[in-house]
């Protein structure tokens, strides 16, 4: 099971009681007071970890909560803390809380033109336009496709991308103080302190893979035999659409010592960010990628014209967020080794003269490391 997205209620440990214990012994009938302060709550705390990929396990336990703070004893005993409930959660996940619904509403229109979705900004320097998708996205410009995705008015509260980071999702009450703490002499008597209440709520998590490279494409255009002939990973492989249901990152070596990540993404269909074919499951994963490959079946072994394939993709990704039309892109010409292939990609030059194709064969291994050589002059970096 697959999860990337999910509704959870969090709820931290109340703090404990003060104690309002006096000292009764026998020679000393009426002793002061002597309870203790009670125990802090504990907190809820997400973990990004290196060995969890998605949000099962909430999915079986969508409401958690942290053991609470022990009362105060006698002997200005301090009751036991609650321990922090550490959850761990993938690299890439967005956490959410609801909002009061805005006033504006959300717009379908992107603002970009059918021309700045099918050319990328800058065509002779990718380079740089992968630097300028490095930056982080809008919190409104998230919140408000969030609200659209979900139903809910969403903001965000936490980004965890780095491994070993910690987010404090809700705060553990502070412990009451035991009347120990407010013995004076005028009041002999006073009364102990309750423990503090707990943060608590309802939280949207969102999993974003990762990935220095997106691959974007059709059904069967041959995205995860590619990724196969890139990196180690072992995507299943069908001669069927849909064979890819879940992301899948692997990891692309160069020479020197240098890497990179490539996602493969499912299929999109033509209304992908209406979420039809379960678009929006999908299109959340490459929000993160530095570039974006487009994977096209240059042959139209499918039925489909390339053209039309590129053109389809780059509006449903411009329509999703508008981001992603700005991002940096290439095409790669699949499936170059059938007879079909080189008058097709004559054609999708005319269309396309700008933008930078690289024809490859995915089954046959032809073209795999040109790729990789361009690959590895854009996105490649030495890991830490």
């Amino acid at each position: 099971m697959f999860v990337d997205h999910i509704k959870i209620q969090a709820k931290a440990g109340d703090g404990g009681n003060g104690s309002p214990h006096f000292r009764r012994k026998k020679f000393l009938p009426r002793g002061g007071p002597d309870g203790g302060d009670g125990g802090n709550g504990g907190d809820v705390v997400l973990m990004v970890d290196h060995h969890t990929d998605n949000l099962k396990t909430f999915f079986f336990n969508s409401r958690v909560k942290a053991p609470d703070g022990k009362a105060g004893g006698e002997n200005q005993k301090t009751g036991r803390s609650g321990k922090a409930l550490v959850l761990k959660v993938p690299q890439g996940t967005i956490v959410y809380r609801e909002i009061p619904k805005p006033e504006q509403e959300w717009s379908e229109e992107s603002g970009i033109t059918e021309e700045d979705a099918l050319e990328p900004e800058d065509p002779a320097d990718i380079q740089t336009a992968t630097e300028e998708s490095d930056m982080q996205l809008d919190m409104v410009t998230r919140t408000l496709r969030m609200s659209r995705e979900t139903g809910l008015d969403l903001e965000v509260v936490a980004d965890l991308t780095e491994i070993g980071q910690r987010f404090v999702l809700c705060k553990g009450g502070k412990g009451g103080r035991g009347n120990y703490r407010f013995k004076t002499a005028v009041n002999k008597a006073p009364e102990a302190e309750p423990g503090e209440p707990a943060e608590e709520g309802e939280f949207y998590l969102e999993l974003r893979q990762i990935a220095d490279v997106g691959m974007v494409g059709f059904p069967n255009a041959g995205k995860s035999t590619l990724v196969g002939q890139l990196s180690h990973a072992k995507p299943k492989i069908g001669a069927y659409p849909f064979t890819t249901l879940k992301p899948k990152v692997g990891v692309i070596e160069f020479p020197g010592f240098k890497r990179a990540t490539v996602a493969d993404i499912p299929g999109l269909i033509e209304g992908a960010h209406r979420n039809v074919g379960l678009g929006h499951d999908f299109l959340r994963h490459i929000m993160r990628c530095r570039l974006l490959l487009f994977v096209v079946d240059m042959a139209g072994s499918e039925t489909r014209d390339p053209i039309e394939d590129v053109e389809t993709l780059r509006k449903e990704l411009s329509m999703y967020d508008e981001s992603l039309g700005k991002q940096a892109w290439l095409v790669v010409a699949n499936k170059m080794d059938l007879p079909e292939s080189e008058e097709l990609l004559e054609r999708f030059r005319q269309r396309f003269p700008k933008v930078e194709i690289v024809p490859i064969s995915a089954m046959l291994g032809q073209g795999i490391e040109e790729l990789k050589e361009r690959l590895c002059e854009i996105v490649s970096h030495r890991p830490e």
